[in-house]
């Protein structure tokens, strides 16, 4: 099993920026993708942007341009740069890692951003 813990999430008006972590319990190394989620009051659950251990990644057209996600395989953590923030990224930001067929996810860490 792999636990994921997240931080970084808050309140911030638009236009401003935030950088979420996500710290996983197994070594980055061992892990095959990392990446971001995020779901909204009353709306499914959406792919914001992936990492392969290899390095590939994969955004959601809503945020390309905005957000970059990065990893650190020595310190087990990826992370999203979020820039340029709009109200519509509010949402929960959970954090996925996928291990031996299985996929784990954090607790999720709250974005809000006013207008």
């Amino acid at each position: 099993q792999v636990q994921l813990v997240e931080s970084g999430g808050g309140l911030v008006q638009a236009g401003g920026s935030l950088r979420l972590s996500c710290v996983a319990s197994k070594s980055g190394f061992s892990i095959s993708t990392m990446g971001w989620y995020r779901q909204a009051p009353g709306k499914q659950r959406d792919l914001v942007a992936t990492m392969s251990r290899g390095g590939s990644t994969n955004y959601a057209d809503s945020v390309k341009g905005r957000f970059s996600i990065s990893r650190d395989n020595v310190k087990n953590t990826v992370y999203l740069q979020m820039i340029n923030l709009k109200p519509e990224d509010t949402a929960v930001y959970y954090c996925a890692a996928d291990m031996a067929y299985a996929r784990y996810w954090g607790q999720g860490t709250q974005v809000t951003v006013s207008s």
